[in-house]
């Protein structure tokens, strides 16, 4: 990638956490670096282009927070979910953007996918029934909060813990 389409990817990014998803058009993502809109043309075909960028930062930088709590607790089901939960809310724009539609798999770099459930798996001893389950899991919470679908005072750290404990008793 160019370092003009580096920086595309950049400003993206910065209008994403800031604003959201929704927010995130080419004519405002020109706007927010001071340029015409068909200059974006020449580094990137349309928007979803830039998106499949932004998903790919994501898997990478959530596969990293993973992986860092899996070098500090090796198989801690607990450990993962917290990272996964901390990075979620983190960057909630970014995780809605990468896991409210499909996953474009045909465009993101070889492997990303893996390499972000990895920690995961192998927390699962391998078991891939398992390791789905508890994403779905990790997944269903952290959007329902991102969204603010719990009621004041709920006690989400219970409840992550009794999720977690039902799949890894």
């Amino acid at each position: 990638m160019s370092p003009r389409a580096r920086s595309i990817v950049a400003a993206a990014r910065a209008l994403l956490e800031e604003a959201g998803p929704a927010a995130l058009t080419m004519r405002a993502l020109a706007d927010h670096l001071g340029i015409k809109a068909p200059s974006l043309y020449k580094h990137f075909p349309d928007k979803s282009a830039v998106e499949v960028e932004l998903i790919a930062q994501m898997l990478a930088e959530s596969a990293a927070a993973l992986e860092e709590a899996e070098a500090h607790a090796p198989g801690s089901i607990p450990a993962l979910a917290e990272a996964y939960r901390a990075y979620a809310l983190e960057h909630p724009h970014l995780y809605c953007l990468a896991t409210e539609r499909p996953l474009p798999r045909a465009f993101l770099p070889p492997g990303l996918e893996d390499r972000a459930a990895a920690p995961l798996v192998r927390a699962c001893g391998g078991d891939m029934d398992l390791a789905r389950a508890t994403w779905a899991f990790a997944h269903g919470m952290v959007i329902l909060e991102i969204h603010g679908r719990f009621p004041d005072g709920a006690d989400l750290a219970g409840a992550w813990k009794k999720g977690t404990r039902a799949l890894h008793p």
